[in-house]
């Protein structure tokens, strides 16, 4: 990220530089560098204003699913999807921890609960470490792991919806539909792209002759691990719920509903959309009451890390939304614009969405405040194409170089073998499918 952060501000200044010296601002008009300063204080002022705005309805969104959390709602898109897993990952044990783990990340994932996501998902790789035979280096789970993780089917992009909320969206929420139809899209070619690189991809030979360490140990776990499992004995009864699952057709049910929605939702979309909001609170409440959640407390729990989220991002958004104001008042996101929009227009990509495509595998937080310029944009806005586009692909892909290096890190995993490649694969095919779901969606 230091490198694109640099890189934007670099040809933004020596752009509106080479116009200035060599181009001159024509009579009546602003000099490019007088114009350079302006973007660089408005952008800093503004994005502490959209920072400012955000916070109310990301406490909102945050204390909602944290009912949800408590209610075990969780748990159930868990149980839903243990039948599947057990199926795609046969290297790996039915009732191994490292099962539950991986189900119970997939699953915050799914319900856009990113801060929960995270410690799962490290947790999934510490148990799949386990049975691994050849220390520092990926298993083919690990790296179907990852591909799903970075491609993984989304529900409810809260964070997303919030944005486009502040930003004055008259539908908020219409891209759930969207965004269901790229993860959908994206998690089968990840999951096919994984499965197809492993055939071509050599392990490597096994550190020892021994058996992988989870076979060899038959006591308790080491003092480490016992000491985390006490510290958050919550989490273990999680991991142990999520290791029963429903029966397979119920899944096979359930997967087929979420198939269902999506050409309801864009035939109905209109009809439905604003229901969707005002629907979730009620739902989400509703459910935590019949599971005997004391929502008022916990709706407050959550709100308050929904605070603490959207004051945390301020550093964040001004960083990116400066280097973004520069670009685009310097003249050089016009010029890139005009030089491809041309040709990615063609396929449904406008020039004005490339920067949110490529930086999202690289930086949320910078794709986050890409995703906030552009909406904000008024020439832009939440609700045109292209407003469309870039909040699908914030909600629909996920930040694979970090997610690679938290997870193996946690690891020492340092040879990747093909994660990377299937990783990047669901990446491409998110922002195709994204393309295709926001062409038929508004059309």
């Amino acid at each position: 990220m230091n490198t694109v952060f640099f890189a934007i501000v670099a040809v933004a200044f020596v752009f509106a530089a080479g116009h200035q010296l060599f181009g001159g601002p024509a009579e009546g008009d602003t000099a490019p560098i007088q114009e350079l300063s302006r973007a660089v204080v408005d952008s800093a002022g503004g994005a502490v204003e959209l920072a400012i705005g955000l916070i109310g309805v990301m406490t909102l969104f945050l204390g909602l699913m944290k009912v949800a959390e408590k209610g075990g709602l969780l748990q159930v898109i868990s149980r839903l999807l243990r039948p599947l897993m057990v199926r795609l990952f046969p290297d790996v044990p039915a009732d191994h921890p490292a099962m539950g783990a991986m189900i119970l990340n997939m699953s915050a994932n799914a319900l856009g609960l990113g801060n929960a996501a995270t410690p799962f998902g490290i947790r999934a790789m510490q148990e799949l470490d386990k049975l691994n035979a050849r220390k520092g280096t990926a298993t083919n789970a690990m790296a179907l792991f990852l591909a799903i993780n970075t491609s993984s089917i989304t529900l409810l992009p809260t964070g997303v919806i919030a944005l486009r909320a502040s930003a004055g969206s008259a539908d908020p929420a219409g891209i759930l539909p969207t965004t269901l139809f790229a993860t959908l899209g994206s998690s089968i070619v990840g999951i096919a792209a994984a499965k197809l690189y492993q055939r071509f991809s050599d392990p490597g030979p096994p550190v020892d002759a021994g058996k992988p360490e989870a076979a060899e140990d038959t006591g308790p776990e080491s003092e480490e691990d016992s000491g985390a499992a006490e510290a958050d004995s919550q989490e273990q009864i999680m991991l142990d719920e999520a290791s029963e699952g429903y029966p397979m057709w119920v899944s096979l049910a359930a997967l087929c509903g979420v198939v269902v929605i999506i050409p309801l939702a864009i035939v109905y979309g209109e009809v439905i959309s604003p229901w969707i909001i005002p629907g979730l609170v009620v739902g989400f409440l509703t459910y935590g009451m019949i599971r005997r959640v004391r929502i008022y407390e916990v709706f407050v729990e959550g709100a308050k890390e929904g605070f603490q989220v959207a004051v945390k991002i301020i550093p964040y958004l001004v960083a990116i939304l400066v280097a973004v104001g520069m670009f685009r008042a310097s003249g050089a996101l016009q010029a890139m614009v005009s030089l491809l929009g041309p040709w990615t227009s063609k396929i449904g990509l406008p020039a004005d969405a490339l920067p949110m495509a490529l930086l999202r595998p690289l930086s949320g937080s910078g794709a986050y405040g890409v995703l906030a310029s552009i909406i904000n944009d008024p020439s832009v806005g939440p609700d045109s194409y292209v407003g469309f586009l870039v909040s699908t692909l914030q909600g629909s892909t996920e930040t694979t170089f970090y997610v690679l290096a938290v997870y193996f890190g946690a690891v020492q995993v340092r040879r990747i073998r093909h994660t990377m490649a299937a990783a990047l694969t669901a990446d491409v095919a998110g922002i195709m499918f994204a393309v295709l779901a926001c062409s038929l969606f508004l059309s």
